[in-house]
């Protein structure tokens, strides 16, 4: 079964990207963590806050949004069980974006000052931490690629690569079956493209045999056909056991 509690998913979380040492784990059990939940389309952190406080993604799905001055919304990247989208929060007094609940989440929060003493006293979560923001950092750089060079079929099968490979990295799916309860509004506004053209395209991915839906699941009928048509390579996830992704 897939860690519950918030300490056991973001110990899962960092041991898939960094090393660390029974010791290492013994504090982060340790770290006290105040768990809420939220329904969809709540802004756990808003753009100009001063937050005191960091969040891991204990379950559900959380987006990282930026509004033009007209009010339209860029959804600039997905964040699933065990990551911490806002860590960077640590160093810069003001957040710059808005991270928002896709679906129902539970988030627990840790206090900043904790965070610190932690990172302070125990240098291998603090290379854990570190790496995790690179790899949010590799993972937006993706996504401008995504959104900007490829064509409408291929962004969309990029994304559902990146999601079951994330979601399977955290023990949240088996196999290549997901349950991705993301509108098609939301898709359109994190793909640049509009619900019409969300709707159309995943039509085509199934009409292609690529995946099959029902409801919110997803699954990806023929991967090595579907990473293909999604240009996708999973390095930039940089995962320590990326095969775990396949």
């Amino acid at each position: 079964m897939p860690p519950t509690s918030p300490s056991d998913v973001v110990i899962r979380k960092l041991q898939r990207i960094s090393e660390l040492r029974e010791s290492d784990l013994a504090v982060l059990r340790a770290l006290a963590i105040e768990e809420k939940e939220f329904q969809a389309n709540h802004d756990v952190v808003r753009e100009g806050d001063r937050p005191s406080h960091s969040f891991v993604l204990v379950d559900g799905l959380i987006g990282s949004t930026k509004f033009t001055g007209e009010g339209k919304r860029q959804i600039t990247s997905f964040f699933v069980t065990g990551d911490i989208p806002d860590l960077h929060g640590l160093h810069l007094s003001v957040m710059d974006c808005t991270f928002s609940t896709l679906t129902p989440s539970r988030v627990g929060f840790i206090r900043h000052d904790a965070l610190r003493a932690i990172c302070e006293q125990h240098p291998n979560i603090a290379t854990a931490f570190w790496r995790s923001t690179l790899i949010d950092a590799a993972i937006y750089r993706e996504w401008v690629t995504n959104v900007g060079r490829r064509e409408a079929f291929t962004r969309m099968a990029h994304v559902l690569c990146e999601l079951i490979c994330r979601l399977r990295a955290v023990g949240r799916i088996q196999d290549h079956v997901a349950d991705i309860p993301i509108t098609q509004a939301a898709l359109g506004d994190a793909l640049g493209l509009s619900t019409v053209h969300v709707n159309r395209t995943l039509q085509e991915l199934r009409r292609k045999g690529l995946i099959a839906t029902s409801g919110a699941r997803v699954q990806a009928l023929n991967w090595p056909d579907l990473v293909r048509a999604a240009d996708f390579d999973a390095t930039y996830l940089h995962q320590r056991n990326p095969e775990a992704g396949q």
